[in-house]
């Protein structure tokens, strides 16, 4: 039976941040918390928590980062990783959550590991998928081109670069690197997928990059190391973080590896997640 995904809102201090969500949040279980990686919403978890709702009884709740989706901006005009994790703890003392496990990916993992730091009595477990160490040439490289603040025109020109954007990006690393080096080894994403990821960026354009520039100034390497809680560092074995897995291993304190062979599926990635939350 698929797991039915509920949307929902939450209000705190900035406005309303919305939510998809899968079970009773509060019913007094522990939910599991998946923080989205950019630059869409909370709609990029869905296949996810589908899948985890095949084999976990656990409740999820997945909001949309601030200034993504349907959520509100962010207060600061330039947010940074502990800002947003802060915001993550207000929504759940709102809705009356306290103890989660959490699983973030890509700008996710950054908030999620923070949210760890901060709040250690809160974060039971942590999950991060594609945990990437970016050299400082890289990282400035990627903050000052990767993501780039668009606004409307009267030509419609923001409908066409959000397209190309989200398109090259399922073909290069970083998007904008387009030769046989920085070439992925994946091929094109459904139409359909593309179309949905883009409506979401539209939906928040002239915010959507706040949350990428955030994650690009973050330094993982020297915030891991302060996780005292026990984390699973996911990876696919295709992607390019993937190269950064033993170093990702050798910063933690107490961090088990999670490898996706080529040709896995989302379910496998479900069962992987349980499995580990399940083992300790």
């Amino acid at each position: 039976m698929t797991a039915q995904i509920d949307r929902g809102f939450v209000r705190i201090r900035e406005g309303q941040v919305h939510y998809r969500a899968v079970g009773n949040l509060q019913s007094g279980a522990r939910p599991l918390l998946l923080l989205h990686s950019s630059p869409a919403s909370s709609i990029s978890m869905k296949p996810l928590m589908q899948a985890l709702g095949q084999v976990r009884p656990q409740p999820l709740y997945a909001p949309d980062t601030l200034g993504n989706g349907d959520s509100c901006k962010a207060e600061p005009a330039v947010p940074d990783i502990a800002y947003f994790a802060e915001a993550v703890g207000r929504q759940l003392d709102a809705l009356g959550i306290g103890e989660v496990d959490v699983y973030g990916q890509q700008t996710g993992s950054g908030i999620a590991t923070e949210l760890a730091i901060q709040q250690p009595h809160r974060v039971r477990r942590l999950i991060v998928e594609g945990y990437s160490f970016y050299p400082a040439e890289l990282s400035a490289d990627m903050l000052a081109n990767y993501a780039d603040e668009i606004r409307p025109d009267a030509f419609g020109s923001q409908f066409h670069r959000v397209w190309q954007f989200l398109r090259d990006a399922n073909f290069f690393f970083p998007w904008y690197k387009c030769d046989i080096e920085h070439q992925m080894k994946w091929g094109m994403p459904p139409p359909e997928y593309l179309h949905e990821q883009a409506v979401e960026v539209l939906k928040s354009l002239s915010t959507y990059h706040l949350a990428y520039r955030a994650s690009f100034r973050y330094d993982k390497k020297k915030r891991l190391p302060l996780v005292a809680q026990p984390v699973l560092l996911l990876y696919e074995a295709n992607h390019p973080s993937f190269k950064y897995k033993d170093e990702a291993l050798a910063t933690a304190q107490k961090a088990t590896p999670g490898v996706l062979p080529d040709g896995s599926t989302i379910a496998d990635k479900a069962r992987m997640i349980s499995q580990w939350l399940d083992s300790l």
